[in-house]
């Protein structure tokens, strides 16, 4: 049942049904309603910016259908009064089929993380978002114990061309803040994987179709514990794809050949993939098949690998894996400060010879399987080929600054657990600090922090973290006191803002965050103001500066000759 609350009654509703009043329409959808169609008498008067309510309780299913809302004004579903539930011997969870400019939402209820939770679908998927489906965002989302995969957000080609690539495109796929676990395929399967073109019977006879492009792509903030194939899977997202934040975890349990990454950027993607954390799967950590331009950079992946068949070295996998699948002549690929520990062969394999001009650089690779294989076994490579293995020599890439290493007891790790995040923090003194050279595009660690905190980047995926004493961040958006000379001998001399106060405070401080000096300075407004202390006392080191002028303040690092 359907209940259509305009603004009037929703006044004599109770409180929990009023945070809806600012809505123009909204709709309470009973727990025995598990078809909606915009097309049915109920739901003909729904309108862009309007919202249906999902009341809480348990629902066999939902199919949702024929949904239209407007740029900028989605129409928005969501969970009420506690829990949707499905439970269910169907062959799907949810279905949202040609909708377009929505929300679907489970964050309907304060106390509970995933307002919608599929908690089993014995003969099919969790979640499916597809036939013309569009400019939708679908968050705060549960699935669990799923025969095929976990959530599915693509159109495949029909015989009727009203999907294929050139008539429909699939825009602004935002996917956060889900929640996958035991399924037996992809934890999330975005975009077609057929990019080249996918075989359909019409009429009877076998017609190649080219799959719809996805253009606007962001998947963020999801987990995904033990999915049978694939993590994550974007495809055929070819413009302004972002995969970040993410935590994949014992992913392509159910061993399936090409079925077998952490997570893999799939034919026709092009995309920016950072700040992932992926550990203990079976398959590749990352997999790169795509277009070029893509970044891959600030991921920590942990024993890719090396789980699957660990006695059988010819099984190959590997931290990072790069192929030419679908590359654009002369594109690049750039694989740039990633934590890549204990993968069962090589740290980086790079089997790209179309790409040109890529860049490998300031990565961390620790203990690749393959070492031993190639530096006693008999190939044509030696042991430091599993660091970075370039399997033809006609590969054009730029090898620099990388930590490669046997063992991590000389990197200066927080922790030789090397299992969760903070154990990769890098401790005073470590020779991943300032090693790195600066990329203006990476200006973030995997935690947030500022990329480059001193004069250089640190190698691997987090920079290094000064006592929190120490950390004092800018009071506006724009740092406007700067530090005019690095490395420096006698004087540490900065350019001030013109409005700035005219007493300057300059605190030093070691690696250790033990401040060893201090000054105060008064300078006279001119045409470029500027401040010098005189540090000709401090011995030679790299140190951390942070100087205040009224409400301006800025912090770093030095060396000093």
């Amino acid at each position: 049942m359907v209940y259509r609350l305009t603004i009037l009654i929703l006044l004599f509703l109770p409180p929990i049904v009023q945070l809806a009043a600012g809505q123009k329409t909204s709709y309470l959808v009973s727990a025995d309603k598990l078809f909606l169609d915009a097309a049915a008498k109920e739901f003909k008067d729904v309108k862009s910016g309007d919202t249906l309510f999902f009341m809480a309780g348990n629902r066999d299913y939902l199919l949702i259908q024929n949904f239209q809302g407007a740029p900028g004004k989605p129409i928005v579903m969501i969970n009420l009064g506690g829990e949707v539930i499905i439970d269910t011997d169907h062959y799907y969870g949810i279905s949202i089929r040609n909708c377009r400019y929505f929300k679907f939402t489970g964050t309907g209820d304060s106390k509970q993380t995933y307002g919608f939770k599929i908690k089993r679908v014995a003969t099919g998927s969790g979640m499916g978002i597809g036939e013309l489906s569009s400019d939708f965002e679908i968050d705060h989302v549960s699935i669990e114990n799923c025969f095929s995969g976990g959530m599915y957000a693509k159109t495949d080609p029909d015989c009727d061309l009203s999907s294929v690539r050139g008539t429909f495109t699939q825009y602004n796929t935002i996917i956060h803040d889900n929640y996958v676990a035991n399924v037996g395929a992809e934890g999330f399967y975005i975009g077609n994987t057929h990019y080249y073109g996918q075989t359909i019977k019409c009429n009877e006879k076998d017609v190649l179709l080219m799959p719809s492009l996805l253009d606007g792509v962001k998947v963020f903030n999801n987990i995904v514990k033990y999915s049978g194939w694939d993590g994550i899977q974007v495809s055929s997202a070819s413009n302004n794809c972002q995969i970040y934040n993410n935590t994949v975890t014992y992913d392509s349990q159910a061993e399936v050949g090409a079925q077998m990454s952490g997570i893999i950027i799939g034919g026709g993607t092009k995309a920016d993939c950072y700040n992932n954390f992926i550990s203990q799967g079976k398959g590749n950590g990352i997999e790169c098949h795509g277009l070029g331009g893509t970044r891959v950079f600030n991921n920590i992946i942990i024993d890719a690998g090396l789980s699957f068949k660990p006695t059988d070295p010819v099984q190959r996998k590997h931290g990072i894996f790069v192929t030419d699948t679908s590359i654009q002549k002369d594109s690049s690929f750039y694989i740039q400060h990633n934590n890549i520990i204990n993968p069962k062969s090589d740290g980086i394999r790079f089997s790209s010879v179309n790409s040109k001009k890529n860049l490998i650089a300031s990565n961390i690779i620790i203990n690749p399987g393959s070492y031993d294989l190639y530096e006693n076994g008999n190939t044509s490579f030696k042991g430091k080929d599993s660091y970075v293995m370039l399997q033809y020599a006609e590969s054009d890439v730029i090898l620099q600054n990388n930590y490669l290493a046997r063992n991590s007891t000389s990197a200066g790790f927080f922790s030789q657990n090397m299992k969760t995040v903070n154990d990769f923090k890098l401790v005073a003194g470590s020779p991943l600090i300032d090693a790195a050279d600066i990329d203006k595009k990476i200006k973030s660690d995997f935690l947030g922090f500022p990329r480059p905190i001193g004069i250089k980047s640190d190698i691997g995926a987090l920079e290094y973290e000064p006592p929190t004493a120490v950390i004092i961040q800018p009071k506006i958006s724009e740092n406007k006191i700067k530090l005019l000379q690095n490395p420096v001998k006698e004087f540490l001399i900065f350019s001030l803002p013109d409005e700035s106060h005219a007493e300057v405070f300059l605190k030093i401080y070691n690696l250790s965050g033990i401040m060893i000096a201090q000054f105060q300075e008064l300078y006279f407004p001119t045409d470029n103001p500027t401040i010098q202390s005189n540090i000709s006392k401090i011995q030679s080191g790299t140190y951390i500066y942070t100087i205040r002028s009224g409400i301006y303040a800025s912090s770093g690092k030095f060396i000093k000759l």
